[in-house]
C-alpha cells in the first residue's frame, strides 16, 4: 500500500470501481529503492555533519579515534 494518503485513496477508489487486484511489489524493487535512498543520505551525511561541528569538537573526535586506533589490546 502507498504511504501517501492521496495515493491510498486513489488506489482504494480504483479497486472499488474496477475490481482489479492490488499491484504486487517485489522485494528486489523495495531493496533497490531503499539502497537508493540510503546512498543519498550517505553521500551528504558526513559533509553535512562536518559542517555543523566546531573545530574543537572535530579535534576531540579525531583524538578519541587515534587513541582507540593505537590502544594496546
Amino acid at each position: 500500500m502507498p504511504s501517501d494518503p492521496n495515493q491510498t485513496a486513489a488506489l482504494t477508489l480504483r479497486l472499488a470501481t474496477q475490481g482489479s487486484e492490488v499491484p504486487t511489489v517485489t522485494s528486489e524493487a523495495v531493496s533497490q529503492y531503499l539502497a537508493t535512498i540510503g546512498r543519498k543520505g550517505g553521500i551528504k551525511g558526513g559533509k553535512a555533519r562536518a559542517a555543523t561541528l566546531s573545530s574543537e569538537r572535530k579535534s576531540e573526535i579525531a583524538r578519541m579515534a587515534a587513541q582507540t586506533r593505537w590502544k594496546k589490546v
